[in-house]
């Protein structure tokens, strides 16, 4: 009741705030005609406008004359043909060419068209990883600035899923929101339960918030043989994962109280065997341990219930899905759309942009390939709370995946995380292998990244001042 009183709240203050606003995605409330010319179309013909209606009574509204070519670059270009083919009911004016590239190929092209200044798309998805090649000033478009106007929509996600696609300095919006990866632990229920643990989602996902009963339960299943966690440092490194590596004014944020507990507590889980070491789902070893019942759970993405199924279609109705153990909320990957600085075609962009992360008809579509919405609109609506996945049991696995969006804290991506990567998980490594004492080891992560990245990281502070 109180989850469905705040989406009312929510809904009922958005449409206070952003009706009549001008342009793309307006909204506007089914309040009745009062003569007033202001209709909300811009001075367009009622056939030139289409509307979605969305939940208690607030609509979008797109200027659907809108007319162009757009040139969109993705690793993901199965999802976008049913994309397409939507979008052009509404701006069937906007000719759309998805070219499709392996990951590694698009994001090393992107970052090579656009230092060059030109060859660039129009519009491109860009996985979180990357998205921090290309902030460099001037490359790209900053939505928070006309005739984009992308604020208006900020109360529309979490705050995390808002800011982890702005600059560093926090500034500039540079990616717009558009799905969101939360950190959830699938398991075999019929497992737990054989072990006498917790299989209700609800009453493992409470039970395993206390260190010792997730200790409790590593030892019950390794005395089986049977694996609770994937890799030995999970937990660690989550938390990482959830805080990134700098903040905005590029200080070094994973030398703290809490991940020196949790670095202590993986090796104490370590030492009880609880991890393989590997992927349970991409690693051939690890899948032959699923195959054969040894594999109890894991923490990762929500999108591995559909790896699960894909892999393991014989355990269906074995496996459901919780929050995290140990009080971790934590995004662990997703993507934006960007918008070259050097693309021509900004209006038809932002229009495409905009509709594929409002509308209801596109995120039906790109829930079907597992991509979450991070929008609270979407996410309100009755076909995804009221979601069932057969695989998981017929748990009401969606309504899981949102409640965890708003827990999981604001991080900052910089050009640096990927080299503070390779130092942090060297020398977590090395913490577990030889049992260094944890507080210990983090300062000397600590004073390997002012040793090793300190000039880069007064380069980048230098520039971000200007």
């Amino acid at each position: 009741m109180k989850k469905r009183l705040s989406v009312f709240m929510f809904l009922l203050m958005f449409i206070l705030v952003l009706a009549g606003c001008k342009s793309g995605g307006n909204l506007t409330s089914d309040a009745p005609d009062t003569g007033s010319s202001n209709d909300g179309n811009g001075g367009k013909d009622t056939e030139e406008v289409e509307e979605a209606e969305e939940p208690e009574g607030t609509q979008l509204v797109f200027d659907t004359s809108t007319s162009g070519e757009v040139t969109f670059w993705t690793f993901t270009a199965d999802v976008y043909e049913d994309i397409v083919k939507e979008f052009n009911k509404v701006y069937p004016d906007i000719k759309v060419q998805v070219v499709g590239m392996d990951f590694g190929e698009m994001h090393d092209k992107l970052q090579t068209t656009m230092a060059a200044g030109s060859g660039a798309p129009d519009v491109a998805q860009v996985e979180q990883g990357q998205f921090a090649r290309y902030g460099t000033e001037g490359l790209l478009e900053d939505l928070l600035q006309a005739p984009y106007d992308a604020g208006r929509y900020q109360d529309m996600v979490s705050e995390y899923n808002w800011e982890r696609w702005k600059s560093v300095d926090g500034t500039k919006l540079l990616g717009m929101p558009w799905d969101v990866t939360p950190g959830v632990f699938y398991y075999r229920a019929d497992l737990y339960e054989q072990m006498g643990l917790p299989s209700d989602p609800d009453e493992l996902g409470d039970f395993l918030q206390d260190p010792d009963n997730v200790l409790t339960a590593a030892q019950t299943f390794a005395a089986n043989g049977i694996y609770m966690y994937e890799w030995r440092d999970s937990p660690a490194i989550q938390y990482g994962d959830a805080i990134g590596y700098f903040d905005s004014d590029y200080n070094w944020v994973r030398n703290d109280d809490k991940m020196a507990e949790l670095l202590d507590f993986v090796k104490r889980g370590n030492q009880l065997g609880w991890a393989p070491q590997m992927s349970v789902l991409f690693d051939e070893e690890g899948v032959q341990l699923v195959n054969q019942g040894k594999v109890a759970s894991f923490p990762v993405g929500n999108w591995a219930a559909r790896e699960l199924k894909n892999k393991f279609p014989e355990q269906e109705g074995k496996w459901r899905v919780t929050k995290m153990p140990l009080g971790l909320n934590v995004g662990l990957g997703g993507s934006t759309f960007i918008m070259p600085a050097q693309g021509e075609n900004k209006e038809a962009s932002w229009a495409f942009v905009e509709w594929m992360n409002q509308a209801e008809e596109a995120w039906k579509v790109f829930t079907e390939f597992s991509i979450q919405p991070a929008w609270k609109h979407i996410t309100a609506m009755p076909w995804y709370q009221e979601h069932t996945n057969d695989y998981l049991g017929g748990q009401q696995d969606y309504k899981l995946y949102d409640m965890i969006d708003d827990n999981i804290p604001v991080r900052r991506l910089t050009p640096l995380d990927g080299q503070a990567w390779d130092i942090y998980i060297s020398q977590v490594a090395e913490s577990i292998d030889n049992n260094i004492d944890s507080k210990t080891t983090l300062q000397q992560i600590e004073d390997t990244i002012e040793k090793q990245l300190g000039p880069e990281i007064e380069k980048l502070k230098a520039e971000q001042a200007n």
